[in-house]
């Protein structure tokens, strides 16, 4: 006969990994729908286009934090990260079946 704590156990790891895998859906969903504005973005940082702009005067009311250095490199720098730390995680997953 079946251990019932094992199964109340496995359901709930069930149910947490379902959960996780739906996130992770959604969040790749999103990713995908800007990652041609992410790679115009990354190409306009650095670009002459870029430093011609940092030489505007803008109005008050323009937001302009992809003129500074700081925000895009971390944007980059940030994908970057998570694009190794996916492919790392695929690779666990794939290799150790976990």
């Amino acid at each position: 006969m079946g251990d019932v704590k094992r199964i109340k156990e496995m359901e709930a790891a069930l149910n947490e990994c379902r959960a996780a895998l739906d996130d992770l859906e959604k969040s790749l969903d999103g990713l995908d729908a800007v990652k041609e504005k992410m790679g115009a973005l990354f190409a306009y940082y650095g670009s002459a286009e870029w430093y011609d702009d940092r030489e505007l005067e803008l109005p008050p009311d323009v937001k302009a934090g992809v003129l500074s250095e700081d925000l895009v490199y971390d944007e980059i720098m940030d994908a970057r990260d998570a694009s190794f730390r996916m492919l790392e995680l695929a690779a666990d997953i794939l290799k150790n079946r976990v």
